[in-house]
């Protein structure tokens, strides 16, 4: 019997969203209408300068020398990169695999020395034993990047290198592929749009639905009747989890055929997160509805919590670029740890030895939340 009550209500809640045009509308046609626009008009990321990262190991007079030479220009701009001591390079390098610079120049331990014993092997006219170098690295996934900036460092390490004696070559470039993120705007854009749907269908839709029903009587005639209220939830758990995966799947789709974007990593396991964000943000809804006495009053507390969500949880803009001392307040929040999951599992393949903190994050959201969610549900 119970179970028959379950199987109805979760087919009754799907019709009463499928014969409601407006709320099919805006849970699904306007996400997707949005990443649409969104991604025509900036999706691409627009037209950027050239910029890259000069790392002197040496750090002699020579190769100082050679890095405000490389300073003075125009056409690239290099940025001095000081990390961490002994693994700068490797630090600037994960920059340029993440995509935060689009070449790295590396001057190496010993090119001053090497310089100078070039220059005195020219001067006796010694045959030349080893002339220094400069190591270029380069994203091997951009081309157009690549044959720029190897021209232009080419040509001032070639100008530098016959300045320092009699237009003799002393310094080469190495170049070294490396293989970057070579990622747009939708590709972030497009898992925010789907933490978006999420949060706003169940974080929104379950509080002023469940204040609408309780409101019209419809709560109370359920009470009478022998249904549990865990068969109520349960039903409603199903068939939200059953709308949002088929939306998501929908928004991801449409991001494929439209602007190119992919899943890089497993799609169980993207969907594992759809399921935990959707059982997040429908425990706080079903706070929320506990908490207002009336339908009017469900929408703007709902709209108090999910609007400042929108620009501070990763949607739209990177939380690294919130101000510091926000972060980590951002991070202990669902939406932040969906968007991080959804963007990791999406642009990067990331599996779940990288995302167990956003998996148990969401996790400890949901238990706590819907145990609140259980001691403020009201029937009536």
């Amino acid at each position: 019997m119970r179970r028959k009550a379950y199987w109805q209500l979760t087919l009754s809640q799907l019709r009463i969203f499928v014969r409601n045009r407006q709320v099919v509308f805006w849970s699904l046609m306007f996400p997707v209408f949005f990443m649409v626009m969104l991604g025509s008009f900036i999706g691409g990321g627009g037209g950027i300068s050239l910029g890259g990262l000069v790392l002197d190991e040496d750090q002699s007079a020579v190769s100082q020398q050679l890095v405000k030479k490389l300073q003075t220009s125009e056409v690239i701009e290099f940025t001095s990169f000081t990390g961490t001591k002994g693994s700068s390079r490797e630090q600037a390098l994960e920059q340029l695999k993440q995509g935060d610079t689009q070449l790295v120049l590396v001057i190496p331990r010993g090119y001053g020395e090497r310089v100078g014993q070039a220059k005195v092997e020219a001067e006796t006219e010694v045959e030349a034993s080893q002339v220094a170098q400069v190591l270029y690295y380069y994203d091997e996934t951009n081309r157009l990047t690549y044959e720029t900036g190897r021209l232009f460092v080419s040509q001032v390490v070639d100008e530098f290198s016959k300045s320092q004696l009699d237009y003799k070559p002393v310094v080469t470039v190495q170049e070294k592929g490396v293989l970057s993120l070579q990622l747009e705007y939708i590709d972030f854009l497009v898992p925010g749009i789907v933490a978006m749907m999420i949060m706003s269908n169940n974080l929104n839709g379950v509080a002023g639905q469940i204040a609408s029903w309780r409101e019209r009587g419809i709560l109370r005639r359920m009470q009478g009747t022998t249904l549990k209220a865990s068969t109520f939830i349960a039903a409603q758990i199903t068939a939200r989890l059953s709308l949002n995966g088929l939306q998501a799947v929908i928004v991801l789709l449409v991001g494929f055929f439209v602007f190119g974007t992919q899943v890089n990593g497993s799609w169980w396991l993207l969907m594992t997160f759809v399921v935990l964000g959707t059982l997040s943000f429908m425990s706080i809804g079903f706070i929320i509805a506990g908490l207002a006495k009336t339908p009017e009053s469900a929408g703007p507390i709902a709209g108090f919590i999910s609007f400042p969500l929108l620009f501070v949880g990763g949607i739209f803009f990177p939380i690294k670029d919130m101000p510091e001392f926000l972060q980590p307040i951002i991070h202990t929040l669902p939406i932040a740890q969906l968007t991080t999951a959804l963007r990791q599992v999406m642009n990067v393949g990331a599996d779940l030895t990288l995302l167990w903190p956003q998996l148990l994050y969401l996790g400890l959201w949901t238990v706590g939340a819907f145990w609140i969610a259980s001691v403020t549900f009201k029937w009536e």
